[in-house]
């Protein structure tokens, strides 16, 4: 099995749809810029109510990242 370093970040991010939504925005976002993403946590959600309903949702997360492997050769 291979050896693996992770580098761990956290991302928000936003939705008015649902919080699953808010977790796409994030990651598909960072994927943009990012390589080597691997896997999340949902370390938080939060929401905005107007009227008693749910306008906006946040969903923090923690996105680890593969650290590249450079060869010595």
């Amino acid at each position: 099995m291979s050896e693996h370093v992770y580098k761990l970040i956290e991302l928000t991010g936003s939705s008015p749809t649902s919080s699953d939504d808010a977790v796409r925005v994030a990651l598909t976002k960072a994927s943009t810029t990012l390589r080597h993403l691997h896997w999340f946590e949902v370390v938080q959600t939060r929401g905005q109510i107007e009227n008693g309903k749910v306008l906006h949702w946040q969903v923090t997360v923690k996105v680890g990242m593969r650290i590249e492997h450079v060869s010595d050769e």
